[in-house]
């Protein structure tokens, strides 16, 4: 059996696109449009993507959203620090064993309650930078100082 041939489907020629400058060093013409080069890293967070601006820019401080798991956290470890108080629990491993939870991960989470209010209240507006997550609260990156400067040193409000 012969197939008539189909037609050739003509793809059309890519435009030229010329890029001059003008205005400030980053800012090109390009074809009668403005276009701005900001040097963005994009990183993948579990199904989405990140723009991270370049370090050390001032300006490129970008308001964040909602870290949620973070927001969880932190509301465990000040419930789960109010039980300590109240003496329902009379220490981490009591505690840890009323959650049916591991001792180190409760004691993880408490840490939470030594960041300095500051902080705290930045991440429940969803105001933190962005290279503070819950993997570098809980101590994971660094060792998180007890001094409430030094945490803002190291979290990037200072």
């Amino acid at each position: 059996m012969i197939c008539p041939a189909q037609p050739i489907r003509e793809v059309p020629a890519l435009k030229r696109m010329e890029i001059t400058p003008s205005g400030t060093p980053r800012q090109f013409d390009a074809g009668g449009r403005s276009v701005t080069f900001v040097p963005l890293t994009i990183k993948r967070r579990h199904a989405s993507k990140v723009l991270i601006p370049p370090l050390g820019e001032k300006s490129a401080k970008i308001k964040s959203s909602f870290d949620l798991p973070m927001i969880r956290t932190l509301g465990k470890a000040f419930y789960w620090q109010a039980l300590l108080e109240s003496g329902q629990a009379s220490n981490v491993s009591e505690l840890a064993r009323q959650l049916k939870l591991e001792m180190g991960w409760v004691a993880e989470v408490l840490r939470l309650t030594m960041l300095a209010p500051d902080i705290v209240q930045a991440i429940m507006e969803g105001r933190q930078p962005r290279q503070l997550n819950l993997h570098a609260v809980r101590g994971r990156q660094a060792e998180v100082p007890v001094d409430w400067e030094e945490q803002r040193k190291l979290f990037g409000f200072a």
